[in-house]
């Protein structure tokens, strides 16, 4: 070993190495640079070989970049739900990247700073700062790592396990714990070995393990002949050993970062960088020759997908949301999304082709797999690293339609919607049939200027006890006072779950005709009853090209303009449009009509799918009830189990995704069984907890109300009330 050479503020970086070992040290770190290089190389040739993505992903990069960091740098997706893996992951990153950073200084130090002003910087009170600052963040590491340890290996987090864990997990978290442990092994071992001069109490932890060395008793050569190659156990030899240790550890996770789990810390920055702020509520359109739409090959994936499946980190926070694993379906969102990437790894090291989805288990995914995906968009909204799971997910439904793989019940409902327009298979003429019991007329858009063009869906119109829902919302606007007007047998099914299950053509079609029909009526807004309506109208109707298939002579529009493109046409969920009248004074609404304690369900596709949570809750305010929050309420709100077909499917489930939210709606809510009202703002929300109530035995306990029956109900104890007020 060479002699210490221990200044009074600074340290000698490769103290106790010899030339040979230094000449060593840099061959090994070539090596393992031009190792990782190679591995992140192949990584991102293969992104560059797969299929492009139809959505701008690499636009505005600098902004793109800058949001990125300042998600994942706060560690905010983390942090969601779960306050003990927040921290835990916000020590690992933030020591991780601080020890990155202070290797850099030193090589900066070194090789730029020395060689052009014949000295150093890191020394002084730089030095100081540097020691301070790296013992602090490399313990919050620590720290971090035995935390994470804990979760995995004593409590045994049950999200952290599952098919696909295996021992890169293990390898992966220990090498961490090893780097992390052993640089303060290496430093306290160095401090000691110089003889514990003072200004190294900067280094806490180092220190105290220097003083502890010295209180155990543990031998040394002393300053003055440190780094004689003396045999025996002493501190000098100890440090040479830990700094050897030290450094091969760190070779080989270096090298191995790109073909194994720790590549997540490159792909996952980067998914964050091209995630799609509307994924989800938008989905892929087909080409009209239908050329890799699918899945029936891997070169039908997008490279954004291949990205996803690289970017998983196994966190299980996409599983542990899912209403569908909770009710015991077959769906775990984790597992498809690497049993693709499996898939993919496979064929490429040579294995035989198989379908990437199909019945009986002989496949990368199994059709009953995706036949429970509620499309609730919970997996995405859970997850840290943006992966894009219902991008995939439709990918593989769409393979499913296109084998003819889909539920019998599910070809029953295509079979209604093509040859009806509706998904109950009933006569288009009766489509606004449930007007007739009104005391009013409702106005024919197709024939009279409106400003509302009322879209009121499927199971407002055929559905008995959502057509109640559809009088009330109809009185609502007749006591506003404002110009509304539906379609009646133009109408159609507006095609949102039909897509979602992998209808594509027949989400087209439906999608033309509505667009060429609203052309030639006169209105200003278009307001929806379902959720469902509001967010195929608002984000997915204006991405189609309709040009493209107006040739077709299986579709029949001639449409060929993009509809909506500028957004000039307001589209509206019924409770947006209906609170700003409130807010006008439309409503002759005193705020204490109702004495009701009530909760509130945020539909998928109004609130996750597109941020409106306050609309429905200012309305039911609105009516003098008293609002308690579920637990999970807002993005955190779990899906009534109807969505992505879900509603046209039986499933053997226990228990059903309804019955376990009315039980949380009377036994978790802060208000306990004094709940008196399950309010919801959407029909097929409506359907499934009619449904739940009654199989979960709630029937006697709670009712199903939808917030425009609220409305309703308090108009009419207003108009009550100035009755009684004339009569006297």
């Amino acid at each position: 070993m060479n002699v210490i050479a221990q200044s009074d503020v600074a340290r000698e970086t490769y103290w106790g190495i010899s030339a040979t070992e230094y000449a060593v040290f840099y061959l090994l770190t070539a090596i393992a640079i031009a190792v990782f290089l190679y591995g992140v190389y192949r990584r991102f040739a293969r992104y560059a070989a797969g299929d492009d993505d139809p959505f701008a992903r690499l636009n505005d990069l600098p902004s793109r970049t800058l949001a990125a960091a300042k998600i994942v740098l706060s560690n905010e997706k983390q942090f969601d739900r779960d306050l003990y893996g927040g921290l835990m992951h916000a020590f690992i990153l933030w020591g991780f990247l601080t020890l990155f950073i202070a290797t850099s200084i030193l090589a900066v130090d070194g090789y730029v700073y020395k060689p052009i002003v014949q000295g150093h910087f890191w020394e002084g009170d730089f030095y100081l700062a540097y020691q301070f600052v790296v013992d602090a963040m490399g313990l919050l590491f620590v720290v971090g790592l035995g935390m994470a340890i804990y979760r995995r290996y004593w409590v045994r987090n049950e999200r952290l396990w599952g098919r696909h864990t295996s021992s890169e997990d293990d390898l992966f978290i220990w090498t961490l714990f090893g780097l992390g442990v052993g640089g303060f092994l290496l430093e306290g071992l160095r401090v000691y070995s110089a003889g514990i001069p003072d200004h190294e109490a900067v280094s806490f932890v180092a220190y105290g393990m220097a003083l502890a060395f010295d209180a155990a008793g543990l031998a040394t050569l002393g300053p003055e002949q440190a780094g004689v190659n003396a045999a025996g156990l002493n501190a000098e030899n100890l440090h040479w050993l830990a700094w050897w240790s030290h450094s091969l550890l760190a070779f080989f996770f270096i090298a191995w970062i790109p073909y194994a789990k720790p590549f997540h810390m490159l792909s996952s920055f980067a998914n964050v960088v091209t995630r799609d702020e509307k994924a989800g509520r938008r989905l892929p359109n087909v080409p009209a020759d239908l050329d890799a739409t699918n899945a029936e090959s891997l070169d039908d994936f997008t490279w954004k997908e291949l990205l996803d499946q690289d970017a998983c980190t196994k966190c299980g926070r996409c599983s542990s949301v899912c209403p569908a694993k909770a009710s015991d379906r077959p769906l775990d969102p984790r597992n498809v999304i690497l049993d693709l990437k499996s898939y993919r790894e496979d064929r490429e090291a040579g294995a035989e082709p198989q379908p990437i989805i199909a019945d009986g288990g002989t496949s990368a995914t199994d059709t009953e797999t995706m036949e429970s995906c509620m499309a609730c968009m919970a997996c995405m909204d859970a997850c840290p690293v943006e992966i894009e799971h219902l991008q995939s997910f439709t990918r593989l439904q769409r393979q499913m339609t296109d084998q003819g793989d889909v539920d019998s019940s599910v070809q029953d409902v295509f079979q209604n919607v093509m040859q009806n327009g509706n998904t109950f298979g009933n006569a288009p003429r009766n489509r606004a049939d449930w007007a007739d019991d009104l005391e009013f007329d409702i106005t024919d858009a197709r024939e009279e200027k409106v400003d509302y063009l009322w879209y009121v869906g499927d199971y407002p119109s055929y559905d008995e006890r959502n057509k109640r829902v559809a009088r009330s919302l109809a009185t609502i606007l007749q006591e506003a006072d404002v110009s509304f007007g539906i379609l009646f047998e133009d109408e159609k099914y507006d095609g949102n779950d039909v897509r979602r299950i992998g209808e594509e053509f027949l989400y087209v079609e439906l999608a033309g005709h509505h667009v060429e029909t609203w052309e030639d009526c006169e209105f200003d807004t278009i307001v929806c009853t379902d959720p469902h309506s509001y967010n195929t109208f608002k984000n997915e109707y204006p991405e189609v090209d309709f040009e493209e298939f107006a040739d077709d002579p299986m579709m029949p529009f001639d449409y060929t303009d993009d509809w909506n493109a500028d957004g000039e046409i307001e589209v509206y969920h019924w409770t947006q449009a209906v609170e700003e009248l409130v807010r006008e004074g439309r409503l002759d609404l005193n705020g204490d009509e109702l004495e009701y304690t009530v909760t509130y369900h945020d539909p998928c596709h109004l609130g996750r799918y597109n941020d409106e949570y306050e609309a429905p809750r200012e309305l039911i305010r609105a009516t003098g009830c008293e609002l308690a929050e579920m637990p999970r309420n807002r993005a955190d709100s779990f899906c009534c189990g109807g969505g992505g077909g879900g509603l046209w499917m039986d499933f053997e489930e226990d228990p059903k995704p309804s019955e376990e939210r009315l039980r949380e709606a009377l036994e978790d809510t802060a208000a306990g069984a004094a709940v008196e009202k399950f309010v919801v703002a959407c029909p097929m929300c409506m359907t499934m907890y009619e449904d739940g109530r009654k199989t979960g035995d709630f029937e006697d306990e709670i009712e199903i109300v939808d917030v425009a029956e609220l409305l309703v109900e308090a108009i009419g104890k207003t108009e009550d009330a100035r009755l009684e007020v004339a009569a006297d």
